[in-house]
């Protein structure tokens, strides 16, 4: 028996939706190796002033399309200007973690995000989680512990630089559930205005020249991380978030290639057993949420939730 022909397309969307989340999720893994090779050579500022520039070559165009206007009428400015705040430290601090570790280990630390998103949520957004997800968000957070190389030196300065970063992606990530009436371009927009300003505050007496291949890495920075950005933003109109959201875990296995690949960094046995405890406990918080929001309101309530 053939498919009805508006099903047929339904999963024609639905399989465009997994490959271009695929497809953007390489992006940001390439975009994190570039910007690994880039901040051994400049200043963590420097390459953050220039990527935001970069930024700018792909949302200059949405910016007239929605209107330079629209910039300014945002809803509750106190939330925007944290979610900036946070949203730049993540990316400064991710750049300035992997200046100085393998990035398999700092994306490791980014891929417990559901899992502190999941923690904040409860607190922030009044979402109430039921003992099973505290219980795999503890082990989440064993996971992290075991990544980190249980030792008198596991708190390094390159450490907590990825540990602070990954919990500023994640309070980036629960503002972003407080301000989802405002537009993707307007949020991406503010976010590379703060960095850029954080950039360049923190180039001043730190700026080094540029060839210009360096200066063009500097600037697709911005343009392979805008493209990720509406690449994914695309797929979630396109397929179920459900079905998506299990695939960023996709970032890490890509961050060990790249990793390898380009530095010739092997994770070792912390890293491996670290980062798959981390896995599995956000594919599981991320199940648990799934079911019950399917499940009847009666049937949440008998399982304890």
């Amino acid at each position: 028996m053939q498919a009805h022909p508006s099903a047929t397309g339904l999963k024609n969307l639905v399989l465009v939706g997994i490959v271009l989340m695929l497809l953007g999720d390489f992006l940001f893994a390439l975009n994190d190796a570039m910007g690994k090779w880039l901040v051994t050579n400049f200043s963590v500022g420097q390459v953050l002033l220039i990527r935001s520039l970069g930024c700018f070559i792909i949302l200059g165009p949405l910016i007239l399309r929605q209107g330079p206007a629209e910039l300014i009428r945002v809803e509750r400015k106190g939330l925007q200007f944290l979610r900036v705040l946070f949203a730049t430290l993540d990316v400064g601090l991710f750049y300035a973690a992997v200046a100085y570790l393998p990035l398999a280990d700092v994306m490791t630390f980014y891929m417990a995000g559901p899992i502190y998103v999941a923690a904040l949520s409860h607190f922030f957004l009044n979402e109430r989680i039921g003992w099973r997800r505290w219980l795999a968000v503890f082990v989440g957070f064993c996971g992290v512990v075991i990544a980190l190389r249980p030792s008198s030196a596991m708190l390094s300065l390159p450490s907590l630089f990825g540990i602070v970063g990954s919990l500023s992606f994640s309070m980036a990530l629960v503002l972003n559930r407080h301000l989802r009436n405002t537009s993707d371009t307007t949020l991406v927009t503010w976010q590379m205005i703060g960095a850029l300003i954080v950039g360049a505050v923190l180039s001043i007496g730190a700026w080094q020249p540029t060839t210009p291949v360096e200066f063009g890495s500097m600037l697709a920075l911005g343009v392979v991380a805008s493209c990720a950005h509406l690449l994914i933003t695309r797929s979630l109109k396109l397929a179920p978030a459900s079905l998506l959201a299990p695939l960023q875990y996709s970032l890490l296995i890509w961050a060990i290639a790249l990793g390898y690949l380009f530095f010739g960094d092997v994770p070792d046995l912390y890293v491996i057993v670290g980062g798959t405890i981390i896995v599995v406990a956000g594919l599981f918080i991320f199940h648990r949420k799934n079911l019950l929001e399917t499940l009847p309101p009666e049937a949440v309530a008998r399982d304890g939730h």
